[in-house]
């Protein structure tokens, strides 16, 4: 029976055999792939995930083609509510009980159920957290907050998780999703603060110095010993040890796939695509990988972009600089519409795929290549608002003006001004443009009014709303 003792289980070493049952089953379930017999594939990853449950690319790969054999569907099989009832008892009991292990492995059961259902993700993150397994952990409550971007609780145990491994930036963000959801969270800004204290503190070595100038001292001799560069003895460096492992085991595409993502989290990004690349030929070409692969190369192409915007704001005068900012922008929204178009094919069920892909089309004033797309996100809950947003706006830059004012009307129920000020203002205030070339002054009004309730200087409402008042004769719209 598992005990609270399993959270060292993490330290130590991996059985070589059943590393290599692991690795054989995960093969299996690759090949199971292609023939689309989800269970057989299904059955192979979890057994991998418990031979080895550290392994993150087990997890992943377990939860995609899970999520895979219900086509996307986000709920799962029929009537897995029902289902679910006595795998949440079970994991109930064990949590009171601290069997960390029987949580997991209870909760993963669930999971091949609904792989979408955010309470299973959570369950899977808190166990390996307790195991030692952090990356898991990291992925479990990822996987939950995709479902339930605001819940406090899973933000937060997400947050010390990435605060303990030195990941301010992502521990920040954690803490910036409850702030937005309780604007009134006083821990929710003291973390906030403290962590941005820590980020910088972390990156100039400040930690346990007396003074700048022993900064300086301390930084400089570890460039001359060399410290920094090379690990003086396995465990100093992760990068270093997975080096080490690769040259070891250079047919383990998990290895190139960690060091990866330690790149990736370091933002060293170019360093992360030659590992993924390593990774995705070893594989054979696994569409997992594939996928990672494309993903760095977008936040490369996103970076490129700021860089380039940066550098034409700091130099105004140079219209060169702005050009290739500007052809940066084009060939970075056409990549992903090339990415999100073939995803698609791939997630039919992935709603804000679909409404991605639209803002992209909308970008290049694809409008009736947006429309469609925004038609069928606008089912999700958490797209309807924005979805319906940008429906109207898409019927007004195509023309049609009626059109236009139903999507926007119907999403006014759906947004307040405390949950996405942005869109509240925006909607509030194309409302208004609608109602005043329709000749409907009234409504004009009552929207105009909405948008100086909540931001008296947005736009050039007051001079629209001033001129509906005084009978003037408008300017062009």
């Amino acid at each position: 029976m598992a005990t609270a003792d399993e959270g060292q289980l993490s330290n130590q070493p991996v059985d070589p055999r059943k590393a290599k049952m692991a690795a054989e089953c995960f093969r299996r379930g690759n090949e199971a792939i292609p023939k689309a017999n989800w269970d057989y594939a299904i059955e192979m990853y979890t057994t991998a995930s418990k031979m080895v449950p550290d392994n993150l690319m087990f997890r992943q790969t377990l939860r995609a083609t899970e999520q895979k054999k219900y086509g996307g569907n986000g709920s799962g099989a029929k009537l897995a509510g029902m289902r679910l009832m006595s795998v949440r008892t079970r994991i109930k009991k064990a949590r009171m009980s601290k069997q960390w292990q029987v949580v997991n492995d209870t909760a993963e059961e669930g999971l091949i159920i609904n792989p979408w259902d955010p309470q299973l993700n959570a369950d899977v993150g808190e166990a390996c957290r307790e195991l030692g397994y952090q990356e898991v952990a990291i992925f479990g409550y990822e996987e939950s907050l995709k479902a339930d971007p605001t819940n406090a609780e899973i933000n937060e145990a997400l947050a010390e998780i990435l605060e303990e491994r030195g990941e301010y930036k992502r521990a920040t963000e954690c803490w910036e999703r409850i702030l937005k959801a309780s604007p009134l969270n006083g821990r929710a800004r003291s973390k906030i603060a403290a962590l941005q204290t820590e980020s910088v503190i972390d990156r100039g070595g400040y930690r346990g110095a007396d003074s700048t100038q022993n900064v300086l001292a301390d930084t400089e001799m570890a460039r001359r010993l060399g410290r920094g560069q090379e690990a003086d003895a396995p465990g100093m460096s992760a990068e270093k040890d997975l080096i080490h492992q690769i040259r070891k085991e250079p047919e383990n595409k998990d290895l190139y796939l960690k060091l990866a993502d330690l790149y990736r989290r370091d933002g060293e990004l170019q360093k992360a695509e030659v590992q993924i690349t390593k990774a995705l030929e070893v594989s054979g070409g696994n569409i997992n990988i594939r996928e990672m692969l494309e993903d760095v190369q977008l936040d490369m192409m996103r970076q490129s972009l700021t860089i380039a915007k940066e550098m034409a704001t700091q130099t105004p005068d140079d219209p060169a600089l702005k050009q290739r900012a500007g052809e940066l922008a084009r060939e970075l929204i056409k990549r992903e519409i090339e990415i999100f178009t073939r995803r698609i094919d791939r997630y039919p069920a992935d709603m804000r795929l679909k409404f991605e892909l639209a803002t992209r089309q909308m970008r290049l004033k694809n409008w009736q290549a947006a429309i469609p797309l925004l038609q069928i996100s606008r089912q999700d809950p958490r797209l309807k608002a924005e979805a319906l947003t940008y429906l109207g706006k898409c019927f007004t830059y195509d023309g049609k003006i009626p059109l236009a004012r139903r999507q926007f009307e119907a999403a006014v129920p759906e947004v307040s001004f405390d949950s996405n000020p942005d869109l509240f203002r925006d909607l509030h205030y194309s409302l208004g443009r609608i109602c005043e070339e329709l000749k409907d002054v009234p409504a004009a009004e009552k929207y105009y009014q909405e948008v100086l309730g909540v931001d008296y200087g947005y736009r050039d409402t007051v001079q629209r709303l001033d001129r509906l008042q005084t009978g003037a004769s408008p300017n062009a719209t």
